[in-house]
């Protein structure tokens, strides 16, 4: 193809796309029919599926998401239930360490897990290579998203930004009173807590890490942890 004789037909083109992008304008300056309640962070809200108002109908769809993205989802009747299970799955998988950072969850499972296991700390800083060679990586979070399954983590909440993505196991623990609703729940609590000061890492987590862009095969694992638990407590 001749380039020159391409100019006239790209301004056509364009002349077109700039008369429909003219059409179409008025549409972005209607009022809504109807207006979104006061609040919202998401007034799209009405449009998503809904989620039962009461806490055990939100952890009942965040165990079914759960189930759906492959995280594995417990809920613990106490702390010490919750170090069970990790005491559990480090026996099971032949666990030698686990990274954490200090929380009051955290801390309270740390003191019950066994002597076997090494804990490491990354509050006072840690080496890349020691953080990577652990065996998971334990969390707190900012809240559980009952929509959607997912965990919303903050560089100050949760240890950092590499305690939840370097370990090939996350582990997320937290209180019922965590679980929201929907993402719209989530970013207001944040706006809450934070007040514009917002953590400089903030990333809402659905199930391990996957991709399907080799020939549609799924797989886990690709950009981050291949394995989520997502424990809560009272």
């Amino acid at each position: 193809m001749n380039p020159l004789n391409t100019k006239g037909d790209r301004e056509a083109v364009l002349a077109r796309i700039t008369e429909a992008l003219r059409e179409e304008a008025p549409l972005h300056h209607e009022k809504p029919e109807k207006p979104a309640p006061a609040g919202l962070t998401a007034p799209f809200r009405e449009w998503l599926p809904p989620v039962g108002k009461t806490r055990k109908e939100q952890i009942a769809l965040f165990a079914q998401q759960s189930e759906a993205l492959r995280t594995e989802f417990l809920e613990c009747p106490s702390v010490a239930a919750a170090a069970k299970h990790i005491a559990g799955l480090a026996a099971e998988f032949g666990w030698k360490s686990i990274a954490l950072h200090a929380g009051k969850l955290t801390d309270a499972v740390a003191e019950r897990l066994p002597e076997t296991l090494t804990l490491l700390r990354v509050d006072g800083g840690y080496e890349k290579e020691a953080l990577e060679a652990c065996d998971a990586g334990f969390t707190e979070c900012e809240t559980l998203v009952a929509q959607t399954g997912s965990v919303c983590v903050t560089g100050r909440s949760s240890g950092g930004r590499a305690l939840s993505v370097l370990p090939p196991h996350h582990i997320a623990i937290a209180s019922k009173e965590q679980m929201v609703t929907d993402l719209a729940a989530a970013y207001e609590l944040l706006a809450q807590k934070y007040q514009g000061n917002y953590p400089s890492f903030i990333s809402f987590i659905t199930g391990p890490s996957r991709t399907g862009d080799i020939e549609r095969i799924l797989v886990l694992g690709a950009h981050g942890p291949k394995k989520l638990t997502v424990l809560l407590v009272p």
